[in-house]
C-alpha cells in the first residue's frame, strides 16, 4: 500500500529545452575527464568508500568535481532547468507532530482510547512545507551543558503554562529569562533523583546505584518520563534510558526530554504493542505514568512482561491514594494478585515505590495452570509493529531467554550470543572494524568547510569537529548497530537512536542485546517525534530499500528535513543512481550538499548535507 504522503516533491519548473550539439560536446568531454583522471594518483587526492579503510585523505579530487559538474550538465540535458524550493509552513505547524489527530481519528471511529493512538492513515498532511523553527529558536548547548540547561523558545511550553503546572513542575524545572534549568547550583538533580535511583538500587539489593551494571542492567525503558531526570541521572551511570510517553499537544515530557539530548521518542500501548521485540529491557519504570495497570485484564502487566528481559524489574511508583498495593506478606490487591500469575516477586515496597522481579525460570509459567492464570503464547514472538495487545505470555520459547545476571557486559557479543541471532562472528568482527574506521572519516566531513569551493577545503590540517559537535544521532537503516559502537568506542559524546525499518531485516533484537536504543519503523510513514529531535541522520543502503518499495522517496527527505535540528547534518551512503535522485531533492529543500565519489566502487556515492538555519 502506498504511503498515505501521495504528492510528488520534485518538480519541474522549466521546458525541456532542444538537444544540441554544443552541450553533448562539452558532455563528453568532462566525461572524458573523469576516466582519464581515474589514472592520475598523483593529482587526484583519494576519497573514501564504504567500507574501504584510511579514507577521506584531502578527498576534495579533481575526478569529483568532474563527476559532479558532468551530472549536472546531464540534468541540464535532459531538461532539468530550475527546481522550484519548497516555502515554509505556517507558525501552527511549528511543532506538528504526524498521525497524532484526535478530532480525525475519532470521525474515523476510533474509541476507547484508541482515538489518542497513531493513526497515520487517517491523519494527512495535504501542505507539502519545511517546518519552520519557533520565532525564539536557539541552536541547543554542546554536552553536556545543553542536558540540564535548554532554550524555552525551542519548545512549545509557554511561561504562563510553567506558571500555572503546579509545584511539582516547578520542583523539576527553574525558569530563568529565556532558559529552563534542570539542575541547582551545586550539580544536584533538584528533584531528589539521585535519592531516589539510590533507593531504588538498595530495594533491589545493591550497595548504591553505580552497582547497576553489575547486577545486570543495562537498558531502562521509562514510561512516562515527566522531564527526563531520571533518565539523565542514569544516563550519566552509562545506563541507555529510553523514554516513552504518549503524544501530548503542549509536548512537555518528550519534547523536553528530546530538547536536553536525551533518549526519547513518544509511543503507548493503549490498544498495540510497543514497537520492541520480545525481551528488549532490563528495567521497565513508571513513575506516576498515568497507566491504570489493573485495566484490561491485565492487558498492560502482560505487555511489560513481553519486553522485560528474563531477571528483568519492573518498578512503580504511584501515590498510595491511587494504588493501593497491600503488605508484602498479604497479596490482596489486583495487581499483586495478577503479577503473581505472571511470575513477578515483589522484592520490595518503601513508601510510594514498589520493585518486581521478572522470573528467570522460564518453566514457571506452564507450572501455574489455575484459572485466571493467562496462557502461553502459542507462535513464535512475531515482529511488533502495529500488533494489538496480547492476552498470553511471550517469549518463553526465544532463544535469547537469557537472565540478564548471565549476559555479556559489553556491546562486543561472544559467540554464542551471535549465533542465537543466526550471525557468524567473523562477519559481525568485520563489520565492527568497518565502522570504527568510517566513523572517523565521516566525522571528518562535518564542516561546513566541505561544501567550498575555493579556496579553502578540509584536509589533515585542519582540526577535526569538536567531539561534543552533536548530541544524538539516528541511524536509520541500523543493521548490527556498528554505527553506535564505533561512538562508544571513539568516545563521542553521543547517543544513537538505532531504527530497524520494517522492510529489512530485523536485527532489532540483537541491537537491543547489545544495550542500545533501537526500535522498529516503517519510512513509509512519520517518525514518532517533534520536529528538530536529532542533530545527524545517517543512512547505508535506505535509499535503495525505499526505492524499491511503494513508499515515496520525496516524503522520506521531507520527514528527514522535519526531525533534523537546524545546522544538522545527514551522511547517506548508497547506490550511484540512489544518491543522484536525492541530489535532485535536496535542493528543493534547501540543504546545502555535496555529492562524494568512492573509491574503489563506482557504483556507490555518499551524499554529505547539512540544514540551513531558516526562518523565513
Amino acid at each position: 500500500m502506498r504511503s498515505h504522503w501521495s504528492h510528488q516533491l520534485f518538480v519541474n519548473s522549466g521546458r525541456k529545452p532542444p538537444l544540441n550539439w554544443l552541450l553533448l560536446f562539452f558532455v563528453s568531454i568532462l566525461g572524458l575527464i573523469v576516466i582519464f583522471s581515474s589514472s592520475s594518483s598523483n593529482t587526484l587526492n583519494s576519497i573514501a568508500s564504504f567500507p574501504i579503510t584510511d579514507i577521506y585523505k584531502n578527498y576534495r579530487r579533481l575526478k569529483e568535481q568532474a563527476t559532479i559538474d558532468f551530472l549536472e550538465i546531464r540534468s541540464l540535458s535532459l531538461g532539468i532547468t530550475h527546481i522550484e524550493e519548497l516555502y515554509l509552513c505556517g507558525k501552527e505547524r511549528e511543532h506538528h507532530v504526524p498521525c497524532y489527530n484526535v478530532s480525525a481519528n475519532e470521525l474515523a471511529g476510533f474509541q476507547n482510547g484508541k482515538e489518542f493512538d497513531r493513526h497515520c492513515g487517517v491523519s494527512r498532511v495535504g501542505q507539502r512545507c519545511l517546518v519552520r523553527p519557533p520565532k525564539d529558536y536557539k541552536i541547543p548547548l554542546r554536552w553536556p551543558a545543553g542536558r540540564d540547561v535548554i532554550w524555552s523558545g525551542n519548545v512549545k511550553i509557554t511561561k504562563d503554562q510553567f506558571l500555572s503546572s503546579g509545584s511539582m513542575t516547578k520542583r523539576l524545572m527553574l525558569l530563568e529569562e529565556n532558559q529552563i534549568a534542570f539542575h541547582s547550583e551545586d550539580g544536584m538533580i533538584i528533584d531528589g533523583v539521585k535519592d531516589y535511583s539510590r533507593q531504588i538500587a538498595e530495594m533491589i539489593g545493591l550497595g548504591s546505584d553505580s552497582e547497576f551494571l553489575q547486577a545486570g542492567v543495562r537498558t531502562v525503558l521509562d514510561i512516562g518520563c515527566g522531564f527526563g531526570s531520571f533518565g539523565a541521572h542514569l544516563f550519566s551511570l552509562k545506563l541507555m534510558t529510553i523514554c516513552i510517553a504518549a503524544y501530548e499537544v503542549f509536548g512537555s515530557q518528550v519534547q523536553l526530554s528530546l530538547e536536553r539530548g536525551l533518549p526519547a521518542m513518544i509511543g503507548n500501548f493503549i490498544s498495540r504493542q510497543l514497537p520492541y521485540p520480545s525481551l528488549s529491557f532490563d528495567v521497565v519504570h513508571c513513575a506516576q505514568c498515568g497507566i491504570i495497570w489493573d485495566e484490561k485484564d491485565g492487558a498492560f502487566l502482560i505487555e511489560v512482561d513481553r519486553v522485560l528481559r528474563p531477571g528483568g524489574f519492573f518498578i512503580l511508583t504511584s501515590p498510595a491514594s491511587k494504588l493501593q498495593v497491600g503488605s508484602l506478606s498479604s497479596m490482596s490487591t489486583p495487581i499483586e494478585e495478577f503479577t503473581q500469575t505472571i511470575c513477578w516477586s515483589l522484592l520490595a515496597k518503601q513508601e510510594e515505590t514498589f520493585v518486581w522481579q521478572k522470573t528467570s525460570d522460564v518453566h514457571c509459567y506452564a507450572s501455574r495452570k489455575q484459572d485466571g492464570v493467562p496462557p502461553l503464547c502459542k507462535e513464535v514472538d512475531t515482529q511488533s509493529y502495529y500488533q494489538p495487545l496480547l492476552s498470553c505470555i511471550s517469549g518463553t520459547n526465544s532463544k535469547r531467554w537469557v537472565p540478564i545476571q548471565n549476559r555479556s557486559s559489553g556491546s562486543q557479543l561472544n559467540s554464542a550470543e551471535l549465533e542465537v541471532h543466526g550471525v557468524h562472528p567473523n562477519d559481525f568482527y568485520e563489520d565492527s572494524q568497518v565502522w570504527r574506521s568510517a566513523l572517523k572519516n565521516y566525522w571528518s566531513l562535518l564542516t561546513p568547510l566541505i561544501f567550498s569551493d575555493h579556496p579553502k577545503r578540509p584536509g589533515y590540517e585542519d582540526p577535526l569537529p569538536p567531539f561534543n559537535m552533536v548530541r544524538n544521532v539516528m541511524d536509520m537503516n541500523a543493521h548490527y548497530g556498528g554505527l553506535n559502537a564505533a561512538f562508544l568506542e571513539a568516545k563521542k559524546s553521543v547517543w544513537v537512536m538505532n531504527v530497524v525499518p520494517i522492510e529489512a531485516a530485523n536485527t532489532l533484537p540483537l541491537i537491543l542485546d547489545r544495550g542500545f536504543a533501537g526500535v522498529l519503523h516503517s519510512w513509509c510513514e512519520p517518525f514518532p517525534t517533534y520536529p528538530r529531535t536529532y542533530d545527524m541522520l545517517y543512512a547505508n543502503g535506505l535509499l535503495s530499500i525505499v526505492l524499491n518499495s511503494e513508499c515515496d522517496l520525496s516524503d522520506l527527505l521531507l520527514e528527514m528535513d522535519r526531525i533534523l535540528r537546524p545546522e544538522g547534518w545527514v551522511v547517506l551512503s548508497d547506490k550511484a543512481q540512489a544518491i543522484e535522485n536525492v541530489r535532485k531533492l535536496v535542493t528543493q529543500i534547501r540543504w546545502d550538499a555535496r555529492v562524494i565519489e568512492l573509491q574503489n566502487d563506482n557504483n556507490r556515492r555518499l551524499l554529505v548535507c547539512q540544514k540551513p538555519f531558516l526562518k523565513k
